[in-house]
Parts: C-alpha cells; structure tokens; sequence
C-alpha cells in the first residue's frame, strides 16, 4: 500500500464510489478521498423488489420465503451508479475505486461462469433457483438439525456462533436446497453470497471475503466443518464445501481485481479502477462510524437491526450472531448480533393498523404515517399505553436464534390507541436491543457506548428511547448513507489512497458523539417495563410455553 500522505489520490479531486445493496434497493454515492465528503448519491429500487408470495412466473411461494432477482443487482450498477456521478459532477476518471456491501446472508447458486440458475432456460419457475434474500427464513429445519448435531459432536466452531446457527445462513440455505431439489442442487456448481457475485461481475475475479465466509459460512480458523459432519447431516452433503462452497479468501479493503470493459460500460467509470473485495453493510459501516476502537458498538437501523462491535479479547456471547478474528477490524475480534425486524415491524404496523381518520388527519399536517404516529406517540408518557409488546414479527436472530417465534402484544384494551401500540413496537425493538447489551455484557465484553447508523435514526423519539432503555449515551453517524460510505473508504484502501481502514476512518468517517443521553427518571420507569419484557421474552422464547412454534406448525399444514 501507498502512504496515504505522499500519494497522489490524496488530492481534493480525487473520488470513490461506495455502493450499498440493500434489501429493497441499491444506493451509490460518490466520495471524496480526502475528507469523505459525499458529493451525491442515487438509488435505484429493485424491479422485483421481495418474491415473499410468487415468483415472476406467478409460481406460489411457501410461508417463510424470501427471494430476489439478481438482474435486479446489475440494474443498479446500470442506473444508480452513471446517476450519482453525473449528480456529483465528478468526471469518470477522477474516480480511482468502487466498493460494494451486501444484505447478508444472501446466497444464490451459479454456474461455475457465474451464471444464476434462475436464468437458465427452464428454471424461471423453480423457487430455489433464486438469490434467498437473509431474510429467507424457510430453512429453520435445517438450522435446528446442523446445530444440533453440532452440539452433539461438541464441535468446537459452535460457540463461536453463540451456541446456534441460524436459518439465515450459507448452510442451512443449502442443506434446504439439497433435501427440496437436489436436482438443482447438482447442477448449482457454486454457492456464492450476492456479495462476492457482484463484486465478480464487476471485476471478473471471484474473490469470497473474509466477513460473510467467517459470520454467514463458518469459516474459523482456516476451516469449515469437517466432511465427516456435513455427511453425517446427509451423505449428499458431504462435499459441499469442496465441491460448492470453497474459495479463496479476500481480506476487507484489499483489491479484487479491476473494473472490466463489461462493468465499465454499465457504470461509465474507467476501465481498470480498483474493485474492493465485498462487505456485509452492517461491518462495513462500523469504521465509516468512528468505531474502530473496543467498546463502541454500532447499531445499523433499518428494516432490521445489525449489531457490530470490535474489542481486543474474545468470549462466548450466548445468541450472538458470530465472532470472527479480524471480521470487522484487523487485529481486533469482530462481534455480530442483530434483530430480525425492526423498521419491518413499524412499517407492518402502518400498513395493517393505520386509520382512515388517521391518515387524513396526517395528510392535513403534511405527515407521513410514521411521522404522525410519531408525533402522537412522543405526547406519552412511560408506561402509560399499558402495554408491553415482543419485538419478534420477524423471528428472533439474538439471542434466541428461533425463526419460528412471533410476535406478541399484551395490555390491550378497546381504549387502546393506535400510537400507543406503535410506540410499544418501537420499545420492543429498544429492549431487544438492551437484551443483546447485555449479553455482551455478561459475558465479558462491554457496551461502553452505542453509535447508530440506518434510516431509523431520523426518528428523534426512536433514539431518545433507545437511549433511555439501554442507559447508555447514544451517537449517530453524521451520514444518510453509512454502509455505502463504508464501501467507499474500503474501496480506497483498495486503491492504495490510504494504508489500511483505520486511516481511511481517521480521514473520511464522521460521527456525532453522544447527541443523545438517558434520563435517570425514564430510565428508571424503562427498567420496570423491561423486567415484565425479559419475563415474557423468556416464558415464550425458552421454552417455558411453546404456543408460537405450535401455532407456526399449523399454520404450515393448513398452507400445505
């Protein structure tokens, strides 16, 4: 690498280009190396959006699943991209670098060229030939089985994972595939997550990173497991990594390869710029946060919660969603936790439960929905909706690890209105925060300070409540689009503009520290209303009262 200060990129007209794949959209923004000033940004929505019914066929789709179009990913790169950059006012071959994150774990089979098999002749109407989104949670089954025979042979990558696999992960995706069509099974050649395939669209080079291969495929150490136990879950199974999965490793921030002739012509930069291994958006936007220190965890707030946060030792945090030695920072062990649904819940609320009289009288005052309930919501006290609600519409993802859980509201009355209910769902999602802090805490590795990044942060109620409930100090990235400027500075490690990702944090990243603090007296009412949460999140999550899996049984065989 160059030294950020004697090379040439350093200079004020030297740019970026950091593109973040979300779950319904892609964005690109365009970034100043020397600062990290964002001179423009663009998204494009996916055509296809969430295939959670049918497929583009009309195919019906089973309860739990989650599938995307990966035509979708390469329109971004055609739209959104040539869209900043002419916004920006930037000239193409002003930009020395692009990089790329990822929802995560979102995995699609390929042909060895690349080629997804839901673009092969004859396969539009196959389910599984489709990119599963992380979403995609129809492979609880599987997750149960490969953690418990993984418990069973005391495999020891297990509790680098908290104890669980989750559903949403590289091989209970694929375990699910082989058992539903092992015919398409045998003719997927690679197992690939979407952000290893774009970033080989892009340069021709199918480099896996270092970060979906280590939290989303259980690579530790060097190793996957071991044939022997991927056979004894099936005999099929057994070669999956050699055959399907295996790759060489990227490391965050190094160089994949250059833009092709192909990528250049979809997004008009320059033929041969640097291309960044791939990101997942939630370890991607901690150093474009500040947090590249122990102790500051980042909270990336959207239609789910990531939880990311680096520290100097190693633990067993129960339900965190992985730990893996340089998976954030390099140098540091990388902490993953996160919540299912968070901006998803609001938003089926909105959707569901939002009145006509509502709706005009938000329109009246120029609101949206969310602002209304918002604004409504902001008017009450503590604990005075009576309610007390579990944020799991979505499953639990730390630190029960269950897919199947759902989501509950106690308290109601024919009294009860709809802010009150919203702000009970925005609570929810702050004490599933708070119970994820403190099994980090628990187990040795402290919350000192807790940074959040994602739409959500907008909502002023939403982070002072957050704030009150965790009683932690409460910052915020001073960027709209934190993931994709995380890409960015990546993309200019990768370029050689800075010698590794602290530097390039130290120079581009921007955060507000602290903008919101907790007040002792909500507090202290928060701390009441979260023990009668922790009561309901235990008697329903472990085990105590199995009513949700029951019900999610049956709702499966009256699908069927």
């Amino acid at each position: 690498m160059v030294n950020a200060e004697n090379s040439e990129h350093t200079h004020p007209d030297t740019y970026v280009i950091g593109v973040d794949y979300g779950t319904l959209s892609g964005r690109a923004v365009v970034v100043r190396v020397a600062d990290g000033a964002e001179l423009a940004v663009a998204e494009h929505p996916y055509t296809h959006a969430v295939l959670d019914r049918t497929l583009p066929d009309g195919t019906p789709l089973p309860p739990d699943w989650a599938l995307q179009v990966p035509a979708d990913y390469i329109d971004v790169l055609r739209v959104a991209v040539p869209e900043a950059l002419a916004r920006s006012g930037v000239r193409p071959d002003q930009v020395v670098g692009i990089g790329t994150d990822f929802t995560a774990c979102t995995v699609l089979p390929v042909l060895a060229d690349g080629t997804p098999l839901c673009e092969l002749p004859g396969l539009t109407g196959r389910p599984h030939a489709y990119v599963k989104l992380w979403r995609h949670h129809a492979a609880q089954a599987q997750a149960d089985r490969i953690t418990e025979l993984a418990d069973a042979r005391k495999e020891p990558w297990l509790q680098r994972y908290g104890g669980k696999i989750s559903s949403e992960w590289e091989f209970a995706k694929a375990l699910q595939l082989l058992e539903e069509d092992p015919e398409l099974y045998e003719l997927t050649e690679r197992w690939i997550e979407a952000a290893d395939w774009i970033v080989w669209r892009l340069s021709g080079a199918y480099v896996r990173n270092a970060c979906t291969a280590g939290y989303k495929g259980q690579l530790q150490d060097g190793s996957y497991p071991s044939p022997d136990y991927l056979a004894a879950l099936s005999p099929a199974f057994a070669g999956f990594v050699t055959d399907k999965l295996d790759q060489p490793i990227g490391q965050l921030g190094d160089r994949a390869g250059g833009l092709t002739a192909e990528a250049a012509a979809w997004t008009g930069l320059p033929e041969g710029i640097a291309v960044c291994v791939g990101n997942v958006d939630a370890h991607v936007t901690a150093p474009a946060a500040t947090a590249v220190e122990p102790g500051r965890m980042v909270a990336i707030m959207g239609t789910s919660t990531c939880h990311v946060m680096s520290s100097d030792r190693w633990a067993e945090v129960p339900g965190m969603c992985g730990v893996v030695e340089g998976g954030i920072l390099p140098g540091l062990w990388g902490y993953e936790a996160g919540q299912s649904g968070v901006g998803d819940i609001f938003g089926w609320f909105v959707r569901t439960a939002f009145p006509a009289t509502y709706a005009e009288e938000a329109a009246a005052l120029g609101r949206d929905p969310h602002e209304h309930l918002t604004a409504l919501a902001s008017e009450q006290g503590v604990g005075q909706h009576g309610l007390i609600a579990l944020d799991w519409q979505s499953g639990n993802r730390s630190v029960l690890v269950d897919h199947d859980l759902s989501g509950v509201v106690v308290g109601l009355t024919l009294s009860t209105r709809p802010e009150e209910i919203y702000r009970a769902l925005l609570e929810a999602t702050a004490f599933g925060t708070r119970t994820i802090i403190e099994a980090f805490a628990t187990s040795g590795v402290p919350v000192r300070e807790l940074i959040v990044a994602g739409g959500l942060m907008k909502n002023p109620l939403l982070m002072q409540i957050y704030a009150d409930v965790t009683r932690l100090p409460l910052g915020v990235i001073d960027s709209a689009q934190g993931p994709a400027l995380g890409a960015a500075m990546h993309a200019a490690v990768a370029a050689g503009v800075y010698p590794d990702i602290r530097a390039a944090s130290h120079a581009m990243a921007k955060a507000r520290p602290a903008v919101y603090q907790p007040d002792p007296e909500r507090a202290a009412a928060y701390d009441r209303l979260y023990a009668e949460y922790r009561l309901l999140h235990d008697y329903f999550g472990r085990g105590a009262n199995e009513v949700m899996h029951r019900l999610r049984h049956l709702r499966a065989e009256a699908s069927a």
